[in-house]
């Protein structure tokens, strides 16, 4: 039986990187999954009550972390087949090469190394279909269930905020999704990190 969840992303995050990278491993190894990965912006979610959101805002405006969220949306979109690849590229980007997520260069660069046409994706981006993509989204995950960063976990009517310590780890991911539709447990978080 396939098995269908919802999972937010921003590129900013090592938490949702962690998560995503176990992700991504398990439907490569095959799991009967339908994953919609849902960006949610970080940098939306810190602006003060009653100022314009991010996607509102001039480019250079919006935050830093946008830009690349509207990268993933045009390969997630156009893109499907080579969207893996590149969105754990993005993450790379941010977490591995330490280089800016709103560095046009940077993205072109990521986009190439995944098998994308680097001008294909920035076109997508230019229609603006990604940015109001982007708010879409992110206002419908406020709305409909509550979600306040990321990774958050959806699944039905149930959302669930989880933060892996270690990257790409599917077991830890199968752990995490059997607790998703326990709904009797609404919080379960460590004093401390024993590291």
């Amino acid at each position: 039986m396939t098995r269908s969840f919802a999972l937010t992303f921003d590129y900013r995050c090592p938490f949702a990187r962690n998560a995503h990278e176990a992700v991504v491993a398990a439907l490569r190894e095959g799991r009967d999954w339908q994953v919609r990965f849902l960006p949610f912006s970080l940098d939306q979610v810190h602006v003060p009550e009653g100022e314009a959101p991010v996607w509102k805002r001039a480019q250079g405006e919006r935050g830093s972390g946008i830009m690349a969220l509207e990268w993933g949306i045009a390969a997630r979109d156009a893109f499907p087949e080579q969207f893996l690849d590149f969105h754990i590229a993005l993450f790379a980007l941010r977490h591995d090469l330490a280089r800016k997520l709103d560095d046009v260069d940077a993205l072109r660069d990521a986009a190439k190394r995944s098998g994308l046409d680097p001008d294909a994706v920035e076109a997508k981006v230019a229609t603006g279909a990604p940015l109001a993509t982007l708010a879409r989204e992110h206002e419908d995950a406020v709305k409909t269930w509550s979600v306040f960063g990321v990774p958050t976990f959806i699944e039905d009517d149930e959302a669930v905020f989880v933060r892996f310590m270690e990257r790409g780890r599917t077991d830890d991911l199968d752990r995490a999704l059997d607790l998703v539709q326990w709904s009797r447990l609404n919080e379960f978080k460590r004093t401390r990190v024993p590291r």
